[in-house]
């Protein structure tokens, strides 16, 4: 079974930018399509992002389309959600997750097999 683990959170003023990875170890990372989501407080699970095992396509969600980006390096066993021109409301804890297939409504629907334990993104002055 894959383990994920992610890391790059912390504390960010607003229009600044953080680079989150997402660590595979028990399994070879390019088995698997990889997602990215994010939880606020208070707030549901909302997902924002994934990318395919296969042929490395995308999906992004509107929310943060043209300031989420999302890739990959297999070789490092690793996944990049880089965010650019973050704002107050981006603060919330941020997880990766691994399944099969990398389709949009499986991310909106949060139905990703294996979960990282997130890693906290505070963006504020």
């Amino acid at each position: 079974q894959v383990q994920l683990v992610e890391s790059g959170g912390g504390l960010v003023q607003p229009g600044g930018s953080l680079r989150l990875s997402c660590a595979a170890s028990g399994y070879t990372l390019d088995f698997y399509a990889i997602g990215w989501f994010r939880q606020a407080p208070g707030a549901e699970r909302e997902g924002l992002s994934c990318i395919s095992n296969s042929d490395d396509s995308t999906y992004i969600a509107d929310s943060v389309q043209g300031r989420f980006s999302i890739s990959r390096d297999n070789a490092k066993r690793v996944v990049y959600l880089q965010m650019n021109n973050l704002k107050p409301e981006d603060t919330a804890v941020y997880y990766c997750a691994a399944d099969l297939t990398c389709r949009g409504d499986y991310v909106r629907n949060l139905q990703f097999e294996h979960w990282g334990q997130g890693t906290l993104v505070t963006v504020s002055a």
